[in-house]
């Protein structure tokens, strides 16, 4: 397929990359282990661990890139404070 179909194999292969990144990056900040024993505990748990994922990449973003936030109930709270 590499050889055959290049574009599609390409945007299918980044698509699994970016998937990858994000997993090593999740477990690099969190383990790798779910300490949860109730499979809805471990699938909340996984997700809350995505959702801390996410905003701490907002974070580094906020504060690499100087973009003033406006979150709704963070009156006065910018990256520059």
């Amino acid at each position: 397929m590499f050889s055959l179909q290049r574009d599609e194999f390409l945007a299918h292969y980044h698509q699994r990359s970016n998937v990858e990144t994000t997993f090593s990056a999740v477990k690099r900040l969190f383990g790798g282990a779910v300490r949860a024993k109730l499979p809805v505990a471990q699938r909340n748990e996984v997700l809350l661990k995505c959702l801390v994922d996410n905003a701490t990449c907002l974070v580094h973003a906020m504060y690499e890139l100087g973009i003033e936030t406006a979150f709704p109930g963070a009156a006065g709270l910018t990256a520059a404070s």
